[in-house]
């Protein structure tokens, strides 16, 4: 289906054709591969309706009108004038409408008693309602949409009061009817120099500096061929059995400086925090050749099957991380841009990660040892969805004693697990 496309005079003809053969509005949007209310819109807001000289009022049948005409010897009720056509002269006359044009498809230009009706009629013809939409898209782009009517009313009205030192948040709160525009738009008045008063008139605006706009460059999304989201559901649905581990970074402050590498293995919300000296893709790198070492090739193949992460310049790397001296460890997909939440299991990790790390707050003054202390005691908060069991018991199961013992985790009794920022207070 075409999004965000403009309909062609070649796509208004289609619906002028299907609608005078009496095509559905479904029917009609599948020639043109659009949606349904699209074709709707578009004959809504193009339609040319007709007036009937043979129309009669809508109040006609309940009319008790009288001498219209201030003819004062005249008794008789002015629907029934043949001398005078009350349609003409009457300021309450409301031409009937319709039923049919109230729904769709909206026009005349199939209905079979057309040439008998006695309502107003409404037609769709392809070539107007293209000529139409031109002019209208044309004139959205010209200029200033207020006319000098318009704007001689707003600068009567806004100039004294910003003389007088008041800011425009301040006059359209007390003024927004009455100017009939946004605040954005107003600014862009006097961007312009449509109305009297000038920039420098505004209190603050002449402090701001303008914006230094960054160069965006062209990004490269090789790296995502074949790893997509899409993907890494089609791997798991032929691999139901895949453990799978999500794979992000969280960091302390803006500036550049440590990050944390956070790893979870989704069936049992098991978490595992490395301190990286930069958010780069050498460190992250750095990491899996140390768990490489730690745990020998078979078991790293074993348990990190798959690695599901967003896509952040540290992991753009994938060959890097997927195989070693030509040996494939894992396989890693890429989420989609901006959805977080498609690996909503680590992103739970990182709310107890940042009760006892809060956002914002460095971590320069950390060491993998505390990480590691931080990583005990998450691991060692029970859940509910392990039936009341801890991370680290579940690990056990599935894992085995050696591997987390291997890594420097270990077991913390209930009461003593720690969850704020007295955990790892300097």
């Amino acid at each position: 289906m075409s999004n965000y496309v403009h309909l062609s005079l070649t796509d208004r003809c289609i619906i002028e054709r299907c609608m005078s053969f009496g095509y559905s509005m479904k029917e009609t949007a599948s020639m043109i591969n659009r949606h349904p209310s699209t074709v709707s819109r578009e004959i809504r807001n193009h339609r040319i309706v007709i007036a009937n000289k043979f129309v009669k009022c809508s109040n006609y049948s309940n009319c008790l009108e009288r001498k219209i005409c201030d003819n004062k010897k005249c008794m008789i009720p002015c629907k029934t004038c043949k001398s005078v056509d009350c349609r003409e002269i009457c300021v309450n006359f409301m031409p009937r409408q319709c039923k049919q044009l109230k729904k769709p498809p909206y026009i005349c230009n199939n209905c079979s008693n057309r040439d008998f009706c006695q309502y107003e009629q409404a037609y769709y013809h392809a070539r107007k309602a293209d000529i139409a939409y031109h002019e209208t898209l044309s004139d959205s782009r010209k200029g200033v949409h207020a006319d000098e009517e318009q704007l001689a009313r707003i600068d009567k009205l806004i100039t004294p009061l910003i003389k007088n030192g008041q800011s425009l948040n301040h006059i359209f709160a007390t003024h927004s009817d009455e100017l009939k525009c946004s605040r954005k738009t107003m600014y862009n008045h006097i961007d312009r120099c449509i109305l009297t008063i000038r920039n420098i008139d505004l209190p603050r605006k002449v402090r701001y500096k303008r914006r230094k706009s960054k160069p965006s460059e062209p990004c490269n999304q090789q790296y995502r061929k074949g790893r997509t989201y899409e993907d890494f559901k089609a791997f798991i649905a032929e691999n139901p059995d895949v453990g799978v581990v999500e794979m992000d970074t969280v960091k302390g402050r803006r500036e550049a400086g440590k990050v944390m590498l956070t790893m979870v293995f989704v069936k049992y919300d098991f978490i595992m925090i490395f301190l990286l000296d930069a958010c780069t893709q050498e460190c992250v790198t750095e990491i899996f050749q140390l768990l490489l070492k730690t745990l020998g090739i078979n078991v790293f193949r074993r348990i990190f099957l798959v690695i599901l992460t967003d896509n952040g310049s540290e992991f753009k790397n994938p060959a890097a991380l997927e195989i070693n001296k030509g040996i494939p460890l894992t396989r890693i997909f890429y989420c989609d841009p901006h959805s977080s939440f498609q690996k909503p299991h680590i992103e739970r990790q990182h709310e107890l990660v940042r009760r006892v790390i809060p956002k914002g707050r460095s971590l320069d003054d950390f060491s993998q040892e505390d990480m590691t202390m931080l990583t005990n005691h998450v691991n060692n908060y029970c859940r509910d969805s392990l039936d009341g069991n801890c991370p680290y018991v579940a690990a056990r199961l599935f894992l085995g004693t050696k591997i987390p013992l291997a890594l420097g985790f270990k077991r913390i009794k209930p009461d003593d697990v720690i969850l704020n920022p007295s955990l790892l207070k300097k």
